[in-house]
């Protein structure tokens, strides 16, 4: 593919490296991505393509990842450039071999460590992506508010614009106005989160060592990535147990929980549409009804 040999130099630019791709190999990347495997000089590098027009989207996951990175808690595949030409975006950061969950005590305990890096406001510094899309991140230093504008109320109005009205958007104004008794007695701290913490953004290296990528981060509620890794799943006792020990759950989280993933399936729905509007709707009765 032509755009090989830009990508190339520009990781020769990045590194300082001379870099060529001797061989590409196409590999799992999601619903969003095509993602490969390149190789030369003795050297391999992930890569994530998309249409041009996606570089800010790349160029934000990069400085999530360093972020990430930053907290020195759990590994991260460091990222190595972003750039774009007249049909292609990327991002490429190291390549790293995965493969099995590993050991998921430690995962836990990482985490929670990662979760003790605080921000003065929630948010961040700069908009990022949540899947594909925009997830707002303007900091505030009221949970409450930033919940209920950027996360929330945003996949509400974005839910009403793909044509989801009626009980959904009625129940979902109700938890809107009354969202706050969940908090009567919780006040999170600002922590810095994946915020896409499912299965298939975790995995671990070749010795076992937690490994996370795809990332949403921002700056919020600890339970908000606790409840993703529920979602789809889950990551076993082992991985709940070892974060508990390293850091308590409030009580309150049993239903925060799923006030959380309200979320993120409010952005299903938004992206692939189907019965998640009909989820969003049962887990919006569900919240309802245990903060009477």
């Amino acid at each position: 593919m032509q755009h090989w040999s830009t990508i190339a130099d520009n990781i020769s630019q990045a590194t300082g490296k001379s870099f060529s791709v001797d061989n590409s190999q196409s590999i799992g990347g999601g619903c969003i991505n095509e993602a490969f495997r390149i190789s030369g000089n003795g050297q391999d590098y992930f890569v994530k393509l998309h249409s041009s027009a996606y570089l800010d989207m790349f160029e934000a996951e990069a400085a999530g990842l360093q972020e990430l990175a930053s907290a020195q808690a759990i590994k991260v595949p460091l990222p190595v450039c972003t750039g774009s030409n007249s049909s292609k975006a990327w991002v490429v950061m190291e390549y790293i071999s995965l493969g099995g969950r590993g050991n998921m005590a430690l995962f836990g305990q990482q985490l929670a460590a990662m979760h003790r890096k605080t921000s003065p406001s929630f948010g961040w510094h700069t908009d990022n992506t949540i899947g594909s899309t925009p997830q707002i991140n303007t900091p505030n230093i009221d949970w409450i508010n930033f919940w209920r504008e950027h996360r929330l109320g945003y996949q509400l109005e974005l839910a009403a614009r793909n044509g989801c009205s009626g009980s959904l958007q009625r129940k979902g104004e109700r938890l809107m106005e009354s969202f706050d008794m969940l908090f009567t007695n919780y006040q999170p701290e600002a922590s810095l989160l994946h915020g896409d913490l499912w299965s298939g953004n975790y995995s671990s290296d070749a010795q076992g060592s937690p490994v996370i990528f795809d990332p949403a981060i921002y700056y919020g509620d600890r339970e908000a990535d606790l409840a993703m890794t529920e979602l789809f799943g889950g990551f076993g006792s082992s991985f709940y147990d070892a974060y508990h020990d390293s850091w308590p759950i409030d009580p309150g989280y049993k239903v925060r929980k799923t006030f959380y993933n309200i979320y993120h399936i409010l952005n299903h729905f938004n992206l692939f549409g189907g019965g998640y509007a009909s989820q969003a709707e049962n887990m919006i009765g569900s919240v309802l009804s245990e903060s009477k």
